[in-house]
């Protein structure tokens, strides 16, 4: 059976159409749709654990506190352990990269901070920065190779939609600016969502690669810890700074939603995984 035609109304004016527009409307109905991405895939290939603490101690503005091998603090309190299954299969050099930065024994995730908290969205972790007593980036970070997920189209197909999602963080990334113009740059800060809500805001610009096992318990208390709001008189001012240019506008915005509280992660590592699963609920 011969398949009808449909004019779309642009083509055709008062009524009469020129065999020009007959032409061209029919191109447009032959065109086929892009063909549909296929679904990532979501088999959890590797398991990691991360151990949560709280010091009793209120943030203070020290660019020290980032990637370190210095413990926080000595009373600290345990917050309990977070177990993420990580999606090897779905973007393997991210999650191979946040492997080792759970695993190494020199320089790794352990001991460094949550450096910042979205109430009912998301906690920031793994920020690197220049330390006062140094000028250099640990050398285990100029050793990792350069993650070609962050400019494959594909890794950025799962949504953060809801609590539980592990993330790269790229548009949300609070890395130094001079430490992340140095040429041996890696990017290793992440982010967990805590929910309760989707984050759609950080779609598309941050790499899921991961999903929270064991422990959801604990990121939401996470979540719960006091954070620095600056007065709206404050925000408004910061705003007027910034568009003047003023860079100490970009400094004190960079306090905003800290915890006043050190949580940090006070030890981490491998689970061993016998046999690759999917996940057991898909983001």
């Amino acid at each position: 059976m011969a398949s009808s035609i449909v004019i779309p109304p642009f083509l055709s004016a008062g009524g009469i159409i020129s065999r020009r527009n007959l032409l061209l409307s029919t191109s447009i109905a032959t065109v086929s749709p892009p063909s549909k991405l296929p679904s990532p895939d979501l088999t959890i290939t590797d398991r990691i654990f991360l151990d949560f603490s709280l010091c009793p101690t209120y943030f203070r503005s020290d660019p020290s506190a980032t990637l370190s091998s210095t413990t926080p603090c000595s009373d600290s309190t345990s917050l309990g352990r977070v177990v993420l299954g990580l999606y090897g299969r779905h973007v393997p050099l991210t999650v191979s990269t946040f492997k080792l930065m759970c695993t190494s024994s020199s320089t790794s995730y352990k001991n460094t901070p949550v450096h910042k908290i979205f109430p009912g969205q998301y906690f920031l972790a793994g920020r690197q920065g220049l330390r006062r007593d140094t000028a250099e980036i640990s050398p285990l970070l100029k050793d990792l190779p350069r993650n070609t997920d962050v400019v494959n189209s594909k890794s950025f197909l799962l949504p953060h939609s809801r609590p539980g999602l592990v993330s790269l963080c790229l548009s949300e990334n609070d890395d130094d600016d001079e430490t992340r113009l140095d040429p041996n740059y890696r990017n290793v800060e992440f982010l967990i969502t805590t929910g309760p809500g989707p984050c759609p805001q950080l779609d598309g610009g941050n790499i899921v690669f991961g999903t929270v096992l064991e422990g959801l318990d604990v990121v939401t208390s996470i979540a719960t810890v006091p954070t620095y709001k600056p007065s709206e008189n404050i925000q408004k001012f910061n705003d007027f700074a910034e568009f003047l240019g003023d860079e100490r506008a970009q400094n004190a915005r960079s306090l905003w939603n800290r915890p006043l509280k050190t949580v940090y992660i006070s030890d981490c590592g491998e689970l061993k995984v016998t046999n690759p699963s999917l996940s057991p609920t898909l983001p």
